[in-house]
């Protein structure tokens, strides 16, 4: 039978070494897995606060995309209420113009126009008013498949046939005008080619006259004016001879000498 009192002592140093030895070499292994169990039933307070770290920052990048597309709605808005304004204004501004005011006098009478014809007030309308009332109706504001568009689509074809003549009319006018030109360009042609010969023979011409007057002066150097003592030079050749026809034709017996000279001198010039 034990002793009651054994129960409370302490082991012996035996008994511990005893333990000791009697640990498996694995233990270890048991200690691991008890420690991991642990870690996953109760995780670290160190992962706890990451994950509210996360959670805040999250939350915050969510706000600061929050706040950033309220800014971008509220430029905008703001954008969208100047345009508004400009448009208000631009509005206003063309009421005011005369084109507006001519617009919605011109709209009035269509408007009052269509409610006679509804009401039955006026009759059918010539063919001219038709034809006036088509053209001050904008094309659009026509429905289809009604009289009314047929008669614009008559009227504008025949327009359209018209303006083809008319242009048939100036292409045929353009192509005379463009003969008529090539002709022109021409004629203008010879008449330079023309000019270009006579201006050559112009300069032979004037070339030969001034031989001529130079052999002219030196031959009749000698021969004075009856009555006078002047000789010809290159620059008195011309009124020298004029003189001196007058002054043969005038006294022609006392100016044979003179005329049978100035013959001998003539024909050695034309030798």
């Amino acid at each position: 039978m034990e002793n009651p009192g054994s129960a409370h002592l302490p082991p012996s140093e035996e008994h511990l070494d005893t333990k000791e030895n009697t640990d498996t070499p694995f233990s270890g292994i048991s200690v691991s897995d008890n420690l991991q169990t642990t870690l996953r039933t109760n995780p670290p307070m160190l992962q706890q606060d990451d994950k509210e770290d996360m959670t805040l920052q999250q939350s915050g990048e969510q706000q600061l995309g929050d706040s950033g597309e309220r800014q971008d709605e509220e430029q905008y808005l703001d954008e969208a209420e100047k345009d508004k304004e400009r448009y208000t204004k631009e509005l206003q501004q063309y009421q005011n113009t005369d084109a507006y005011r001519s617009y919605s006098r011109k709209a009035q009478s269509r408007q009052k126009g269509r409610q006679q014809r509804q009401e039955g007030v006026r009759g059918v309308p010539s063919n001219t008013e038709k034809e006036s009332l088509l053209k001050e109706r904008p094309i659009f504001d026509i429905p289809i498949f009604t009289e009314e568009f047929l008669n614009h689509s008559k009227a504008r074809e025949a327009e359209l046939r018209q303006l083809r003549k008319t242009n048939m009319e100036f292409e045929e006018r353009n192509a005379a005008l463009q003969k008529h030109v090539e002709s022109m360009r021409s004629a203008v042609q010879r008449l330079e080619t023309d000019l270009s010969q006579e201006q050559g023979r112009n300069s032979l011409i004037q070339q030969h006259l001034q031989n001529v007057r130079q052999a002219l002066t030196h031959c009749l150097r000698a021969v004075p004016i009856p009555g006078t003592t002047e000789t010809p030079s290159m620059e008195t050749i011309d009124s020298y001879m004029s003189r001196l026809q007058s002054a043969v034709l005038t006294h022609p017996k006392e100016s044979e000498a003179i005329i049978s000279g100035v013959r001998e001198v003539l024909s050695q010039l034309e030798g």
